[in-house]
């Protein structure tokens, strides 16, 4: 004889009360607006240059170097001495060094993918693009901090802006919007080439180019014809055309606005392809 033995169970529910007394009674956090979230990004970035200060040395010392090389290497050469020949080569210089630096921020994106940082960024309740802003808003401050070094050390070797405080200031605030805006250039390669190393080497091999290949160390007007067709049409020509005549006083309102133009072209291409690629990483 088999004896079965049925055995009850017990759903216990909750109350109320319970409930309450266990969950937080204090509102929830409204999410935060595009800004805040991408303020908050940036924050992030610069604080990892207060943890690991060798980063800023891309933008303090590769410019110092870029500035006394080519003002001593080419200056009595090009100009018969070296004070008037930095009159022409700072304000290219600025441009060169801070334009180079732009290709950090698709190294340090790609960098974050790798170590899976950024699929922990999606995960959360803000704004999408963020991270991407938030990062280029950071490398914003290295821009403002290269521009600075170069400007000091030019100073301190006889360079005197004839435009003065005001035109210096707007020279360097429209290197930096050019800078932001082709910052979304090495974004988009950060998010689909496969290394930091990768990111780099196409980098270079596009800056190298464009920034040589320009009338940052000399006139182009001596330069062949099938060369300056080239030059004519590169967006670092126009930027430091339009950087030299703020720092000079002159003002040249038609090279300014193309700068202005092809940094809102930039940004509406490439941030759209950019978080394409993000939503699909």
């Amino acid at each position: 004889m088999t004896a079965t033995t049925t055995e009850a169970t017990t759903v216990y529910t909750p109350s109320a009360e319970t409930l309450a007394a266990v969950l937080a009674r204090e509102e929830r956090p409204s999410r935060p607006g595009a800004l805040a979230a991408s303020l908050t990004f940036g924050w992030r970035a610069m604080l990892k240059i207060k943890h690991v200060p060798e980063q800023l040395f891309d933008v303090t010392a590769f410019p110092i170097i870029m500035t006394l090389m080519f003002t001593y290497l080419f200056g009595g050469a090009l100009a018969g001495s070296t004070r008037e020949y930095l009159q022409f080569l700072l304000p290219g210089i600025m441009v060169t060094s801070v334009v180079m630096i732009t290709m950090y921020t698709g190294v340090g994106l790609n960098t974050d993918i790798e170590k899976g940082v950024f699929d922990r960024f999606r995960s959360l309740p803000v704004w999408r693009p963020a991270a991407l802003v938030g990062m280029i808003f950071g490398d914003v401050l290295r821009y403002v901090l290269a521009a600075t070094t170069i400007m000091i050390v030019g100073l301190v070797l006889g360079f005197r802006p004839s435009g003065g405080f005001a035109g210096v200031a707007a020279g360097v605030g429209l290197l930096v919007v050019f800078s932001f805006a082709f910052s979304w250039i090495w974004t988009m390669f950060g998010l689909f080439l496969r290394s930091e190393k990768s990111v780099m080497g196409v980098s270079m091999l596009v800056l190298f180019p464009m920034t040589f290949l320009s009338n940052v160390f000399v006139d182009p007007g001596t330069m062949p014809g099938w060369l300056q067709a080239f030059v004519k049409v590169n967006p670092i020509t126009h930027l430091v055309a339009a950087v030299r005549s703020l720092m000079a006083g002159d003002w040249d309102s038609g090279e300014t606005l193309w700068v202005l133009v092809a940094s809102a072209v930039l940004v509406a291409v490439f941030g759209p392809l950019t978080m394409r690629l993000y939503n699909r990483k």
